[in-house]
């Protein structure tokens, strides 16, 4: 059997618009492992959360193009609404990136969790609820946040309810969109551990954690996916991402980031010139090429995918050039 929990081959689904094709998620390739979590980052628009609602939902305008995604070694890609539907919660969830939208003011907790998992045709009496009791102790909520009206909880609490709905059915991949994006730095930190702490007690098997900030999937994730405009651009273990980045963009991420121990004074940050491209009806070639200050000639075509080492990939077509010393 296989040691991998999703499997992605060169998916591509893309915005189908009056003007054409908008070309978000563009020949991805991907495994998750079991009891992993992997990294997924990038600027705003790069593709993050358009391949998690591939993976979820495909709502139009989004369709799916080609490409070979298994989970748990079914093809999700090939089953209508009624198959997939059954292995939602169970089998895949997601953590949606707007969260904190997902309550209605005039519910209560208990009533939203209620419709929310019947659903999915889940019983919903007094044991389904001594188990979100359990799981609202486990991330810090007493279970008298089940009879309290959303308005009364703060962000943090909000999340970490939407965390525990998500994850009720112990599903072995988790989806995290940006489940951290709207919250201050301690609640960020807390939300992250947690959904560590969910894997580490077998509570969910593997997750994708999707954020546009490296520092956080840092102290979490075991392997980090960058992509930019839709496209592939490096993956690879952490600590190996972080340290030695191959690719420009991934550098160029990383350089963005505040050192522990560094000051302002003695270090400025850089930011990364120029915006994303326009991914409508989009051509060949490296899509950062236009903001890249290595592009050559040859980056005018797409560039492959190749092995760095063990476990790391990156396309740029000039890596081996440009070596792995950046954070000296």
């Amino acid at each position: 059997m296989s040691k991998n929990i999703l499997e992605i081959k060169n998916l591509k689904a893309y915005y189908k618009v009056l003007k054409g094709e908008v070309k978000a998620v563009d020949d991805i390739s991907l495994n998750i492992r079991k009891g992993e979590i992997l990294g997924l980052a990038g600027e705003s628009g790069c593709g993050k959360s358009t391949l998690a609602s591939t993976l979820i939902s495909r709502k139009p305008p989004l369709h799916y193009i080609s490409g070979d995604v298994r989970l748990l070694g079914k093809n999700i890609m090939g089953m209508n609404q009624a198959e997939f539907q059954k292995m939602r919660l169970r089998n895949i969830s997601l953590i949606p990136q707007y969260a904190l939208d997902a309550f209605s003011p005039t519910k209560k907790i208990k009533t939203l969790i209620r419709d929310l998992v019947q659903e999915h045709g889940i019983s919903t009496g007094r044991k389904f609820f001594d188990k979100v009791e359990e799981r609202l102790e486990l991330v810090n909520l007493t279970p008298s946040v089940l009879n309290r009206y959303s308005i009364e909880l703060s962000g943090g609490m909000k999340q970490r309810v939407i965390m525990v709905v998500s994850t009720i059915l112990d599903p072995e991949l988790i989806i995290a969109d940006e489940i951290t994006s709207a919250l201050d730095v301690s609640s960020q930190r807390f939300v992250a551990t947690m959904l560590a702490n969910l894997r580490d007690k077998g509570i969910i098997g593997s997750a994708i954690f999707i954020t546009h900030d490296l520092s956080i999937l840092y102290q979490i994730a075991e392997r980090l996916m960058i992509m930019y405009a839709g496209h592939f651009t490096e993956l690879g273990p952490t600590d190996e991402i972080v340290n030695k980045a191959r690719h420009p963009y991934t550098r160029a991420l990383i350089a963005s980031l505040p050192q522990v121990g560094i000051q302002y004074r003695d270090k400025k940050l850089s930011g990364i010139k120029g915006t994303p491209p326009y991914l409508l009806n989009i051509g060949e070639g490296c899509r950062f090429r236009y903001r890249c200050p290595y592009a050559v000639e040859q980056c005018e075509k797409t560039p492959v995918r190749e092995k760095v080492a063990e476990g790391h990939y990156v396309s740029c077509w000039r890596w081996k050039e440009l070596g792995s010393d950046h954070n000296g």
